[in-house]
């Protein structure tokens, strides 16, 4: 990797500030080429990560911007290489001519992802601490936030590496004595392991167990608004979304269509559907809404089921208990509470969680998202411990049936060789959590997601 990368770090759009980045063997020399700092000298005689103010030029000498300049030497840099990096204003045609000078003097454009992969490779980043990267760019609660941030810090690699430790212990004691009979080494028996293979099995057993959390924490949770027409859909959709995203008016049907968005709601991310209302129609266009709101409220982990607080419990309501009762997490909404109340005895007790709501006034919301909170556990806030990776559980999940096998082998008496192929292969699934193991194609997948500059 003696090649020279570069690209634009922060985002499209004009911001006041923005970052230049290049990593390689050349980003020394193309800063000296560049940047000309002030108070004199040149970048590749200034210490590491010390902002210098100067003049940033075009490879033809043109002052191109008044800008700030760091330099990072390997191996103590972000990627383990040289690099150096220009915070200029944020103008887009600044960074641009900024970054075709930059490729003049001799850089390439950066793939997406490329940076954090040269750190991986050069050892400044565990797959784990990669994968958390992206994480963290792509959090939309604090709750994930705070979960990368904490893989990042090592959280999921020291516990794996651990585990992973007292395996090649096991391994090494194993061969040592059958390598070298003839030395005065300590008789390897398998019962002195027992203890630690039900150890590893319990660790990484309540490592996979906090998986689903981490989905959640991560992907969301598939939410369905569902009513008959003119309860409240929209405008609840509009009351958790915090802005109008969806058009309210007093016309029975004017949301014909699924609408979708994300939002964090008591700490969970809800990725919300609102729907078109449920009831029987002769409109083709209708019906086509009617199929897509079954639809989504059976594909959804989570049902709010919408009911008008001022009139009592009809016909279509109770089609809407039959739907809403197929979710394995319902909640009945029960909206326009600042009306004159109806008897809903029957919502109330059809349902395991009721919230009554205004979404006009906003009164209620806070109590039906700290039900959701309760509904899908936040529990006490991440430190980064909590699988969010599908392709890490699932190595994890490996490694816990290889242990799983090596255990019960050991029980039923088979020979050292045989068990400890077992604790072999729970090593593998272990060395691919971090990257110790792991194919050429599994790595270019991963930072694959990344962005350009990242």
């Amino acid at each position: 990797m003696s090649d020279t990368i570069a690209a634009i770090a922060t985002g499209a759009g004009t911001s006041a500030i923005g970052v230049i980045r290049i990593s390689g063997e050349g980003a020394l020399s193309a800063a000296d080429a560049l940047f000309r700092p002030r108070a004199g000298g040149r970048m590749s005689e200034m210490p590491d990560r010390k902002l210098v103010y100067g003049e940033l030029h075009a490879s033809d000498g043109a002052l191109l911007d008044l800008a700030l300049c760091a330099v990072s030497r390997a191996p103590n840099s972000y990627t383990g290489e040289d690099t150096a990096e220009f915070q200029c204003h944020g103008g887009q045609r600044v960074l641009a001519e900024a970054l075709r000078a930059v490729f003049s003097a001799g850089a390439r454009q950066a793939q997406p992802g490329e940076f954090t992969k040269r750190a991986f490779l050069n050892g400044r980043l565990d797959l784990t601490q990669a994968e958390a990267v992206i994480d963290l760019i792509e959090a939309e609660t604090s709750d994930a936030a705070k979960n990368a941030a904490g893989q990042l810090g090592g959280a999921i690699r020291n516990r794996a590496e651990g585990i992973y430790a007292e395996l090649v212990d096991i391994m090494s004691h194993f061969h040592a004595v059958l390598d070298y009979p003839d030395e005065d080494i300590e008789e390897f028996r398998l019962a002195d392991y027992a203890e630690t293979l039900t150890r590893a099995e319990s660790e990484l057993g309540r490592l996979l167990s906090t998986f689903e959390r981490g989905r959640v924490l991560k992907n969301g949770v598939r939410c369905a608004i569902i009513g008959k027409p003119n309860v409240g859909k929209s405008s609840l959709l509009n009351a958790l979304v915090g802005y109008d995203r969806a058009i309210v008016t007093d016309i029975a049907g004017t949301t014909r269509d699924t609408i979708t968005e994300r939002v964090s709601a008591g700490g969970v991310l809800l990725c919300l559907t609102d729907t078109a209302g449920i009831h029987g129609t002769s409109d083709e266009v209708e019906k086509m809404g009617v199929e897509r709101a079954r639809a989504a409220a059976a594909e959804a982990e989570l049902v709010l089921a919408v009911f008008d607080g001022s009139q009592p419990a009809d016909e279509a309501d109770r089609e809407i208990i039959a739907v809403a009762g197929k979710s394995g997490h319902p909640i009945a909404v029960i909206n326009k509470a600042d009306l004159p109340g109806a008897d809903l005895s029957e919502v109330e007790k059809a349902f395991p969680t009721v919230c009554r709501v205004s979404s006009l006034s906003g009164e209620g919301i806070d109590s039906l998202e700290d039900r959701i909170s309760e509904m899908f556990d936040c529990g006490a806030p991440p430190s980064g411990e909590i699988l969010t990776n599908e392709r890490q559980a699932e190595a994890v999940s490996r490694a816990l049936d290889g242990i799983a096998r090596a255990r019960d082998a050991m029980l039923g008496g088979v020979t050292p060789d045989a068990v400890l192929t077992e604790v072999e292969s729970a090593l593998g699934a272990l060395g691919e959590i971090t990257g110790r193991e792991v194919r050429e194609d599994i790595v270019s997948r991963i930072f694959e997601r990344f962005c350009v500059g990242k």
